[in-house]
């Protein structure tokens, strides 16, 4: 089967559960987190590296528990967990590989480290680990070992270009030992400019991590093909756009809280929910429906308790007095059509379980 049969025509996808679309091929695993779920153009960099490959006449088949993306993405399963730390995804590695066999993975990990600021001095070692238990169980894949990306905030880049700092020398270690692990520089690819909301990337943005990671993959024999390799053709950017609403696939259970419009507000309604939690912090997504009418602006607020606060939000203008929080939409999700829904997410300080706030969603 031709890389081109299985580009076939699907309906746009959301987030669910691998649907196994590949019928052979080189089995590929985008393996990461949000980044590699592409939240804010959903499919992310997949989509422009499974065009490319397409386009080069490679028969590929991305693996891996998740499923989400466009119709112009041929095939939508990954392993990309909004919000997972490095040692998230070192807890689930081995059981991901011995169910789904990849030849190739495409590692991209270490955002949320920084971001939750979750010992990221020992980053790097964590990383390391998570490369040798990839290697152990699956000794004869090629295992592409990404850069992370920028991040906008000037301190967490410092953070960062630290933690980056020290990949090459984890890659060269386990190349010495005669592992099939491969360096792909792909923070110097993108700049602050490429991301959308700080930490995640614009279509554009992502388009320019496909363009590394089908680099890499083409200098490495063997990688994407089975047998001879063959002549890939020139593979122009895809020409096509993507929304900015993001579409997280949280992993962990949620808490959820529905609200609906109050009594004089606007026509909308705000469901909470915390998609993932580790001492002293939690990360949590709004979802925020249109009612009947479409709109044209929203505004969500709620009381927190507990001690909880918003340490850095997305896709959405945050202000907090005390424990009252204000969320409004941002230039680019302020008009939703009748039904429709879009998201923010944001990052939070709590002692203990953070609990679940009652919303209040009020619409222009």
């Amino acid at each position: 089967m031709t890389a081109a049969l299985l580009s076939v025509a699907v309906a746009a996808m959301g987030t669910g559960i691998a649907g196994a679309e590949s019928n052979g091929g080189v089995k590929v695993m985008p393996l990461g987190d949000s980044i590699t779920e592409g939240t804010q153009v959903p499919g992310g960099y997949r989509i422009g590296l499974w065009q490319r490959l397409a386009s080069g006449r490679y028969t590929i088949d991305f693996v891996g528990s998740q499923y989400n993306g466009p119709s112009n993405l041929g095939d939508h399963d990954h392993e990309g967990h909004p919000g997972w730390r490095i040692d998230q995804i070192d807890a689930n590695i081995t059981g991901w590989l011995r169910t789904y066999n990849p030849h190739t993975v495409l590692l991209h990990i270490g955002t949320n480290d920084v971001l939750q600021n979750y010992n990221v001095s020992s980053a790097p070692t964590r990383l390391s680990t998570l490369i040798d238990h990839i290697t152990t169980t699956a000794p004869s894949a090629e295992v592409f070992v990404a850069t992370i990306i920028p991040l906008a905030n000037s301190g967490q880049e410092s953070a960062v270009r630290t933690f980056n700092a020290a990949i090459p020398g984890i890659v060269q270690s386990k190349v010495n030992n005669g592992k099939h692990v491969h360096l792909v520089d792909m923070h110097s690819k993108l700049t602050a400019s490429d991301l959308i909301d700080g930490i995640h990337p614009t279509a554009n943005g992502y388009d320019k991590m496909a363009a590394a990671w089908y680099a890499a993959l083409q200098s490495v024999p063997g990688s994407i093909s089975q047998g001879s390799s063959p002549s890939p053709s020139p593979s122009p950017s895809p020409s096509w756009s993507a929304s900015p609403s993001p579409s997280p696939s949280p992993s962990a259970t949620p808490s959820t809280s529905p609200s609906g419009p109050p009594p004089g507000g606007g026509a909308c309604s705000a469901a909470y929910s915390v998609t993932n939690q580790w001492p002293g912090g939690f990360q949590a997504t709004v979802t925020v429906t249109a009612g009947s009418s479409a709109i044209s602006s929203w505004t969500v607020t709620w009381q927190f308790a507990g001690g909880q606060t918003v340490t850095q939000a997305w896709n959405a203008t945050v202000t907090s007095s005390g424990s009252q929080v204000t969320a409004g939409n941002v230039s680019y999700n302020g008009s939703l059509a009748a039904g429709a829904s879009t998201q923010f997410g944001f990052l939070g300080s709590a002692t203990g379980t953070p609990s679940t706030p009652t919303l209040t969603c009020s619409a222009a």
